[in-house]
């Protein structure tokens, strides 16, 4: 893989955390709508559906602006980068917070959306760039685990406070730690140049080469199976293990915490053998998933498998990471970018097929149909196993007169 290195000395400390709250921060805005999502349609007098497609804004913004907005910066410093992409998050998330119409809200989801892509890609590089390379799997976690800690704990807590101040009370609050994170950042993030011999072109034509495409679909494919089923989670405990209520909270925090501690100990199996906790992952989520359909009726069993779909599921996170990115090689800047696009897709799509399954077999089928993507997805996960990436040769030496 190739990893270019920060220019200066840089303690790790200081910049993981603040790569870690800039993910959070970004993940807090980004979940905000759904748990707000009545209030938001009340107040700007639209429909629930109406108010969804501001989550699918972000959706459309983060994986299509994302990779494009990575490809057109990719001649900049990542410092630079980073700096703007805060700024920019900060600028758009003011509009909701202070006033915003629906269709002025729209577009800023999608800007919201592209800078968080923008964000991910660079943060990886950074990331990678100030830890040994043997820690690469752990420097790329940290960003997912702070993405993955904003559905486990800044939803909730953000949804607490949008109830007690209003939901643009909680964007306030976004905007504000935002603005304490991009002073930190201002302060410890470390200049990280792009080679002058890796231009944008020259990233795509490996980023998007067969190999590393063949691992994004195996993030979608990963991802489509688990949200097959945890999109329709709500009514199947409703339905079939009889749960609902107030206990369908803990369940629904039960899975963010999993995901939460899966991402932050798959980055060590992503350093110890990427390829190797893909396959582990792939079971694990699908045997989760069986689990869930066939002994779902039991509370404690259901549990236990929402736990494993959350662990298993976000453990794969680092593994995916690393190997688009050691796959890329010279192209790596720029295909740390794809895998949030397509971490996305399979979210999109695990969401519809888990509701035509719904329509042809009743709730009991969602987590059967997650099951069956799933065994896919254990086959492509061996499968890409066997990929290397391009060798690239050395530029031949000047000759001397």
């Amino acid at each position: 893989m190739t990893v270019t290195r920060s220019t200066a000395p840089t303690s790790p400390t200081p910049v993981l955390a603040v790569l870690f709250a800039g993910a959070f921060v970004m993940g807090c805005a980004e979940m905000l709508v759904v748990g707000l999502i009545d209030l938001i349609a009340v107040d700007l007098s639209v429909s629930v559906p109406a108010a969804g497609a501001l989550v699918t804004a972000n959706a459309l913004g983060l994986a299509i602006g994302g990779p494009l907005l990575t490809f057109l910066t990719t001649r900049f410093d990542r410092r630079r980068v980073l700096l703007a992409t805060v700024v920019v998050f900060v600028l758009a998330n003011l509009l909701p917070a202070f006033g915003a119409d629906y269709a002025v809200f729209l577009v800023a989801r999608v800007v919201i959306g592209a800078v968080q892509g923008l964000f991910i890609a660079a943060a990886m590089v950074t990331a990678t760039s100030i830890v040994p390379p043997e820690r690469a799997g752990r420097g790329m976690a940290v960003i997912i685990t702070g993405f993955a800690s904003a559905s486990a704990l800044g939803l909730p807590v953000g949804t607490l406070l949008g109830q007690a101040v209003g939901w643009r009370g909680s964007f306030v609050a976004v905007v504000a730690v935002a603005l304490i994170i991009l002073i930190a950042a201002a302060r410890v993030l470390p200049s990280v140049p792009t080679p002058r011999e890796s231009g944008a072109v020259g990233q795509a034509r490996f980023a998007f080469a067969p190999r590393v495409i063949a691992v994004l679909v195996l993030a979608a494919l990963i991802f489509v199976a688990i949200q097959s089923a945890l999109t329709y989670l709500v009514p199947f405990l409703a339905e079939v293990t009889d749960v609902s209520g107030p206990a369908v909270g803990a369940y629904l925090l039960a899975y963010g915490v999993a995901t939460t501690v899966g991402s932050f100990v798959g980055g060590r199996f992503a350093d110890a053998n990427a390829t190797r906790a893909l396959v582990v992952g792939a079971m694990g989520v699908t045997v989760s998933l069986l689990v869930l359909f066939s002994f779902g009726g039991n509370p404690l069993v259901a549990a236990i498998a929402v736990l494993g779909i959350g662990l298993f599921g976000m453990a794969t996170g680092p593994s995916l990471q690393h190997r688009t990115v050691s796959l890329a090689g010279p192209g790596g800047p720029l295909a740390a970018s794809l895998p949030a696009s397509a971490v996305n897709a399979g979210i999109a799509g695990g969401a519809f097929a888990g509701g035509v399954a719904i329509d042809l077999g009743g709730i009991p089928a969602a987590p059967l149909t997650g099951a069956v993507v799933g065994v896919v997805a254990i086959v492509v996960a061996w499968a890409t196993g066997f990929l290397k990436p391009a060798a690239v040769a050395a530029p031949e030496p000047a000759a001397h007169a």
